[in-house]
């Protein structure tokens, strides 16, 4: 790939089979260049996600937040540290390739090539990323917590991913007249719901285990497996460009089928994967098959033309029953720690927020899908308080709002639509400031639905440790 960009570059001609002495030479030359750009754009994104990150931990935030709007201020609205060429700039607006044609004196041509090469790395990466967060995810899914909410958890969950969904694509392709199938992506980004923050606050407000603190989790463990389901459909609906119902038909069953049949295969699975473990008496002796069996599982979803995350996703809930869960949980943080930030600040790097700029006329329409988007990410989930039935004086609004924050799975969707190029500019930032906004204001809403803080009730038994993505541990039930 790297060859191709050369090539096309310097001569205007793409030739991946039979590449010229010359040209062969050049790319040679370059690929130091290409390691330099990759090396210094990584200090650039780890540097901003920590600082990020920090900030937003002190300020009482998600860290994943601070990340993201890390990722903005070095990205394309802000430093234009970390750019990429699909959002229409060149090396030369690129301070990183500015720098390196400093220090190597590199002709126009070359300068193009390294600035393909080096974000193609830094976006490979960044998928290398979402694929172990959704690994993660997977792991902190707790199978035996979804079988115990019960029935009301589940409708919950499929309320507030029916509303949003179907209210957000309707509204974009009537209101706005959005295409079909960026609708369908964008209303699918409104299905989401952070189990990681919600569970923070509720911990804070001692509600943990109250029932709506219980209807609430599971709903929105719930609500992530439904809306890995529903993004790896509209995904697969984007790489084809085109609606065909027989098509959405075998992809649902397909997802679906995928999901429940990894989980039912779970106990053969985890008897191996112990088995292996046991055997195994050198290093990485648990985060090696892990990752083995995350990375098939992900190959085998791409494989039936489903996504990739999917089967990391799968990987993880089926190895989330293994005996080694605990060490596996510990062990696969740093791992999560090193790519996932890499993913979290190039969907904010990526995010044009100048084509929401009300003094320009043409941006004001990009402005009212992200106010529709808004109101719709908070009503869509908020009803969901509501479809609980059969539970006098339980607090329906408090169940609502605690559905309301998108986080890290809602980041998920706007960076796979923004890879896929499916979303327009001002769609893409409409979607990630409904993730922001949803994120800030859901904690607060929260502390409000529940009235005065209460303390934590003591069970006798110390609080199981789940990891929450973004650098803190919550306990859940």
């Amino acid at each position: 790939m790297f060859l191709n960009h050369t090539i096309t570059a310097l001569t205007g001609m793409t030739s991946p089979l039979f590449p010229s002495p010359l040209l062969a030479t050049v790319e040679a030359e370059n690929s130091p260049i290409v390691l330099t750009g990759v090396l210094l754009s990584l200090v650039i994104i780890y540097l901003a996600s920590k600082i990020g990150a920090e900030i937003a931990k002190r300020l009482d935030f998600p860290p994943v937040l601070g990340e993201l709007v890390a990722g903005v201020i070095v990205g394309v609205s802000a430093l234009h540290l970390i750019i990429f060429p699909e959002s229409g700039l060149s090396a030369s607006d690129s301070v990183v390739m500015t720098i390196l044609e400093w220090i190597n004196h590199l002709s126009p041509a070359a300068a193009t090539s390294i600035f393909e090469s080096q974000s193609e790395v830094i976006s490979v990466l960044a998928e290398l990323g979402v694929i172990i967060l959704l690994f993660e995810i997977g792991l902190e899914s707790d199978l035996r917590q979804l079988k115990e909410v019960g029935y009301q958890a589940t409708i919950v969950a499929c309320v507030g991913v029916a509303v949003p969904f179907a209210a957000g694509t309707v509204g974009l392709m009537t209101l706005f007249h959005v295409p079909a199938i960026p609708a369908i992506f964008a209303g699918a980004a409104l299905t989401a719901t952070s189990i990681g923050i919600t569970s923070k606050v509720l911990s804070e407000l001692g509600q943990l285990k109250s029932k709506e603190g219980q209807i609430i989790v599971g709903a929105a463990v719930i609500d992530d497996v439904l809306g890995i389901i529903v993004l790896a459909v509209v995904a697969s609906l984007a790489k084809t460009g085109e609606i065909d119902v027989t098509n959405v038909i075998y992809l649902i069953v397909s997802a679906t089928a995928f999901l429940i049949g990894s989980i039912l295969l779970g106990g053969i699975f985890n008897k191996t994967f112990e088995r292996i473990v046991n055997q195994l008496k050198t290093r990485g002796n648990i985060v090696i098959p892990a990752f083995i069996f995350a990375y098939f599982m992900a190959f085998l979803g791409n494989a039936i033309h489903l996504e990739a995350i999917l089967g990391a996703f799968a990987a993880g809930l089926v190895l989330d029953e293994s005996d080694a869960r605990n060490e596996l949980d510990e062990l696969v943080k740093p791992v999560a720690d090193l790519v996932v930030p890499i993913f979290f600040v190039t969907v904010g790097a990526r995010a044009d927020l100048g084509v929401l700029n009300p003094t320009v006329p043409e941006n004001r329409a990009g402005l009212s899908i992200a106010v529709f988007l808004m109101v719709v990410a908070i009503v869509g989930k908020i009803v969901t308080g509501w479809s609980v039935f059969g539970q006098p004086g339980i607090n329906r609004l408090a169940i609502g709002v605690g559905m309301i924050p998108r986080g890290e799975v809602g980041l998920v969707f706007a960076g796979i639509g923004s890879a896929s190029g499916v979303l327009s500019k001002p769609l893409e930032v409409s979607i990630i400031i409904m993730v922001i906004l949803t994120t800030f204001l859901a904690p607060p809403f929260l502390r409000l639905a529940f009235g005065e803080p209460v303390e934590p009730p003591s069970t006798g038994e110390p609080a199981r440790e789940q990891p929450v993505l973004g650098g803190e541990s919550q306990p859940t039930p």
